[in-house]
């Protein structure tokens, strides 16, 4: 029987591929997987993988409600569940966990209720789960999904967001229209568009609607629509302590569509209906939170700068008088999901070379690490992630993950982190896994300090040479870290050194370092940080560098794109949903009215040769290097046109290369089990058509 490998390239050579056909050819047909004795972590086994997210807990701090997330082989799709922990035994029981899907768990004030989303009526709707008496009701029976589910002190209502239509593009209001005819079959009417931002990824064109906010009584009625016009409200709600009024984040300036980094918080009287601005600072303020008192407003603030990257900035409003205070506002690092811990004190979320971590932070400015552990809620790759709650006693559950594990839930209380599950032991406890390491070397560029991090592959033997892969991240301005990563650690399994670095540009060392990259993505400096990273594996000794590799996606994959037009070095690449072509992207992407001001000097028009120079396409009549394109052909973020222009760029200079085209899927190709399979396989089966033995 031909080999997986062998099956994904002659699949790749017809340059569209089927997800049956390659599962066709795999033997595993379901959970109970073919690989289930095997010693390593096989390609089937992501479908095996559970996780832990949006952890819950309980205001008294007695227990937490967790979505816990699970892949299903049959219907290719994550589903979630919500499972009930007890805080201090550990035990644990499902709460819901049937055929339906389960979200955003939200306890009341008194821990005596909870309030989700599901879809067990067909469609997303409002539910209410009464713990002692183990009773379930439908609340709501809205015509959309709702969204940021919120409750009051009192218990007494659910603030939630809805899109709710607005107005068509005006000229479909006054087109002549012609009657079609009974049982006439026509084709489908046009689309029209009319606004700034019409389109989103994996949401496509945009319909004419804006995010409206809601309140519902939790004893069951009719919601209630607080806001209304062509704005968005809202995505982050918070009442005041008193269940009187909402307070949330909102741009509603005329040009809201102009400013991707604006908006001001504002309070919203639940009776009178009347609404207030409570900061009118440039810049975009979020996430409010008030004191136990109510007498402050804590909230988070961004620069709107035209800049690619900005730290987030805590804040203070006291209420009495309208005044704003800085907290440690010379701190070079981006705080987030501010709590209230006193009057004086704070429990933030913070990202730091590397690590999501949680910490206390004064009003004086003094930053307490409590735990650096928050994450494995990103399954594809080492991404950064995690998310924690905190009780009203001051008992925080959080995502718990490591480099071997994907999240699991865990409790911090008196300085003591204890992890309550073990979802994958099951699956991993028995598997020889990748090991992650840390490499810190020097840019050839400018001396700048870089941290890496390289997976050894399972029975690695320091004596051997191995082939190395260099995955580059996205973003630019996000970061890996020694996180749990499925696709790595089926790279490292076929026996590649893994190495991942977090270059110039890259979050979690602050904002001087992240705008080093400004206006310098992608550049020369930017590969030297790669380059300078693979010299420094190749130090190590167990580097063959006859058998380097590169790849990575999104920025990782302009990266790649970039990298082969300045060198050879590498026996094939892997350009997954790039960027080709600045000058036609920003115009076709779904973020141009923050990337063209904010990433570039400005329109491309006017700026043609800064665009260009920072083009992959500007150097692919250096690129030699064999390449295999990889992107979803629903992408808006990184629209496949732009894949196009490369692949028949390279096909006309006689380059080797393969255009794989993922039917229907967004900028995130892996958000389906099957597809995080066929990335990492067909980029396995590229390699290896050039891969040579090594020593």
């Amino acid at each position: 029987m031909p080999t997986f490998t062998q099956c994904a390239l002659a699949v790749a050579a017809s340059l569209v591929f089927s997800s049956a056909a390659l599962y066709a050819q795999t033997p595993t047909s379901n959970n109970a997987s073919s690989s289930a004795s095997s010693q390593y972590f096989e390609a089937e086994d992501i479908f095996d993988l559970e996780y832990a997210a949006d952890v819950q807990i309980s205001p008294d701090g007695s227990k937490i409600v967790y979505v816990r997330a699970s892949n299903d082989i049959m219907t290719d799709s994550t589903h979630t569940a919500l499972w009930l922990l007890d805080v201090k035994t550990g035990k644990q029981l499902p709460l819901f966990a049937d055929k339906f899907n389960y979200s955003q768990p939200r306890w009341s004030a008194d821990s005596k209720q909870l309030a989700f989303i599901s879809d067990a009526s067909g469609k997303r709707q409002i539910h209410l789960h009464w713990l002692a008496e183990n009773k379930t009701a439908q609340l709501s029976t809205l015509q959309a999904s709702p969204g940021n589910l919120t409750w009051s002190p009192d218990g007494k209502q659910l603030a939630f967001t809805m899109n709710v239509a607005a107005k068509e593009a005006a000229v479909k209001q006054t087109v002549k229209k012609v009657a079609k005819p009974k049982g006439a079959s026509w084709s489908e009417s046009a689309i029209v568009i009319d606004r700034v931002r019409y389109q989103a990824d994996g949401q496509g064109f945009l319909k004419p609607e804006f995010r409206q906010i809601f309140v519902l009584p939790s004893a069951g009625g009719t919601e209630r629509q607080l806001t209304k016009g062509d704005f968005n409200y809202g995505s982050d709600l918070s009442f005041t302590p008193d269940s009187s009024a909402l307070v949330f984040s909102a741009n509603l300036s005329p040009e809201w569509e102009f400013q991707p980094r604006d908006s001001n918080l504002y309070r919203l009287d639940l009776a009178t209906e009347q609404l207030t601005a409570l900061t009118e600072m440039a810049g975009d303020e979020s996430s409010p939170v008030f004191s136990a008192d109510g007498k402050q407003l804590a909230f988070l603030w961004q620069s709107n700068d035209l800049v690619p990257y900005t730290n987030s900035k805590l804040k203070i409003l006291s209420l009495k008088n309208n005044e704003i205070s800085d907290v440690a506002a010379n701190l070079d690092l981006s705080i987030e999901s501010p709590n209230w811990q006193s009057n004086s004190s704070f429990i933030v979320q913070y990202d730091q070379r590397g690590m999501r971590k949680l910490g206390t932070l004064t009003t004086n400015g003094k930053l307490t690490e409590l735990t650096a552990n928050l994450s494995g809620v990103s399954q594809p790759q080492p991404y950064l992630s995690g998310q924690y709650s905190v009780s009203a006693n001051g008992v925080i559950a959080y995502t718990h993950g490591t480099s071997q594990r994907p999240s699991e839930v865990a409790v911090l209380q008196k300085g003591k982190a204890t992890v309550l599950t073990a979802l994958n032991e099951d699956l991993l406890a028995h598997k020889k896994l990748a090991q992650t390491h840390e490499v810190i070397y020097k840019s050839s560029f400018d001396g700048e300090e870089m941290q890496g991090w390289y997976m050894t592959p399972p029975d690695f033997d320091p004596t051997k040479k191995y082939p190395l892969i260099l995955e580059i991240h996205g973003g630019p301005h996000l970061a890996y870290g020694p996180h749990w990563s499925a696709e790595m650690q089926r790279y490292a399994k076929e026996g590649y050194v893994v190495f991942f670095d977090n270059h110039r540009g890259s979050s979690s060392y602050g904002e001087r370092f992240a705008m080093l990259l400004h206006n310098k993505y992608s550049s020369p400096e930017d590969y030297a940080d790669h380059d300078s990273g693979v010299n420094a594996m190749i130090k190590l000794g167990f580097v063959d560098e006859n058998n380097l590799f590169i790849g990575g996606g999104s920025a990782g994959g302009i990266a790649t794109a970039y990298a082969i037009g300045l060198t050879n070095r590498y026996k094939a690449a892997a350009v997954v949903k790039p960027i080709i072509n600045w000058l036609s992207k920003v115009l076709t992407g779904d973020s141009y009215t923050y990337q063209t001001f904010h990433q570039f000097p400005g329109v491309p028009w006017e700026n043609v040769e800064h665009y260009w120079q920072r083009s992959p396409l500007s150097l692919v009549g250096n690129v030699q290097t064999p390449t295999i394109l990889i992107t979803g052909e629903s992408d808006r973020r990184t629209p496949i046109s732009e894949s196009e222009q490369f692949y028949q760029a390279l096909k006309l200079r006689r380059i080797d290369t393969t255009m794989v085209r993922v039917p229907g899927s967004p900028h995130g190709i892996s958000n389906r089990p099957s597809r995080m399979i066929e990335k990492v396989e067909y980029m396995l089966a590229w390699f290896e058509k050039y891969r040579t033995p090594s020593n």
